[in-house]
């Protein structure tokens, strides 16, 4: 297929990286992914592909590492718990099993190293081949009614090229994140991405929107990718190859757009942020809000109240 051809491809395809340690969860992540630790009932990496299939993406690959098989086990079938679950006629619970295996094609490919984001998508060339794909990265949790990723897959189908996710950060934040140079288009969400640096220091940065972990790549980024030395923490970037797609004309896989973002986020990377994500959904739910909710009241007001 010449590129010409893949830039009006559609895309189908959606690629979760999955192999990282999860150091910042030890001990919990010794034997369990981070991927599958639980928002409320349900692991992260769950609503991460359904993300995927609501934006129309029900070819899903994960790009896992050792010590992930539990990933694999959750997305597929158990029969025997399932038959437990029928003799009970435990009927919510059953549906809620099976749901998972439900969900999508999901495959898998093993990065045989932790060399980086980069390298991880670079696993995944041999199964998107010659299209555009999305790659959902499982630490960021998008809210559900935001549409985010349809509507980089309309700027992808629309404009060519590549497309990030854009958010506003504060000033002290960039360097915890790809940062993107930016140039006005006549939508007003969507911005040309003239440069990429990967956390720069505050006073470096081309800009205050931060690349969060949503991405639609033109397949070129896959040549780019095999030609990119390591970067930052001795690891190969895509941030990097990002960069270089920037520089590029249409036929030659370029340029990169982004969607700025301003809906809901939820960065379940780091302890803090994922006890927060944990209240809030368990906070909009509503068989477990009218119970919550009062007790958390209770406990904010105790710690709040001057004998504390």
């Amino acid at each position: 297929m010449s590129h010409s051809q893949s830039a009006l491809s559609r895309v189908t395809k959606a690629v979760v990286p999955a192999a990282g340690l999860g150091t910042r969860f030890l001990p919990a992540t010794k034997a369990t992914p981070k991927e599958m630790l639980p928002i409320v009932d349900k692991p992260a990496i769950q609503y991460v592909v359904e993300e995927a299939v609501a934006a129309g993406l029900g070819d899903v690959l994960m790009v896992t590492g050792r010590s992930k098989r539990s990933i694999e086990d959750h997305f597929d079938r158990a029969y025997e718990l399932e038959e437990a679950l029928r003799a009970k006629d435990d009927i919510q619970r059953l549906y809620s099993v099976r749901e998972s295996s439900e969900l999508a094609q999901v495959h898998y490919v093993r990065q045989g190293e932790p060399r980086g984001l980069g390298h991880a998508v670079l696993c995944a060339d041999a199964h998107v081949g010659h299209e555009p794909f999305a790659i959902l990265l499982g630490d960021d949790i998008i809210s559900e009614h935001a549409a985010l990723l349809k509507r980089m897959i309309d700027v992808r189908e629309r404009y060519g090229g590549s497309v990030v996710a854009l958010m506003e950060v504060e000033p002290e934040q960039v360097s915890l994140y790809g940062c993107a140079g930016i140039e006005e288009t006549a939508e007003e969400d969507v911005v040309l991405v003239n440069d990429l640096v990967e956390k720069p220091p505050r006073d470096e940065a081309p800009s205050r929107w931060a690349i969060i972990g949503r991405y639609i790549c033109d397949p070129a980024v896959f040549a780019v990718l095999r030609k990119t030395p390591p970067g930052r923490g001795g690891e190969i970037q895509l941030t990097d190859a990002l960069r270089e797609l920037a520089r590029r004309e249409p036929d030659d896989g370029g340029p990169v757009y982004g969607v700025r973002f301003r809906g809901r986020r939820y960065d379940t990377g780091n302890k803090a942020d994922y006890l927060r994500t944990v209240v809030e959904f368990a906070c909009e739910r509503p068989d477990l809000a009218a119970e919550l909710l009062p007790w958390l009241r209770e406990f904010v007001a105790e710690h709040d109240s001057p004998e504390a």
